[in-house]
């Protein structure tokens, strides 16, 4: 696949509100983790997260569709919190997504210093 990470990611993000119609028709959501080198890592979440039907959604809805609206050989992988689904360390997250995470570890750190003071 010739995509750059960055280049899928957004392809992703764009088409994915069209995929995810399927899963919000049964109390789920579809959250864009990150892509490296032809893998999308996604996680489901709400109704569908830890559903025993999460592998079947995962490859014959949005693995299906992504692929005809993207590229046939695209891979889509749920992170389901087993080692094997895990997602590569440097795989691209967008800049929002690491937008987020720097922001969730400045709260998390002001966290522990209103703990710190409340217990002096």
């Amino acid at each position: 696949m010739t995509f750059l990470d960055e280049d899928l990611y957004e392809a992703v993000q764009h088409y994915l509100p069209k995929v995810e119609e399927y899963v919000k028709s049964h109390g789920g959501t579809i959250k864009l983790v990150c892509v490296k080198n032809g893998s999308v890592y996604i996680e489901l979440a709400g109704a569908c997260h830890g559903c025993s039907m999460s592998l079947l959604t995962t490859k014959m809805v949005v693995q299906k569709k992504l692929r005809e609206y993207i590229h046939p050989e695209l891979n889509v992988v749920n992170v389901d919190g087993t080692p094997e689904n895990m997602p590569p360390e440097d795989c691209y997250k967008g800049k929002e997504e690491v937008h987020e995470e720097a922001n969730h570890e400045k709260k998390k750190g002001l966290g522990e210093k209103i703990k710190k003071i409340l217990s002096m």
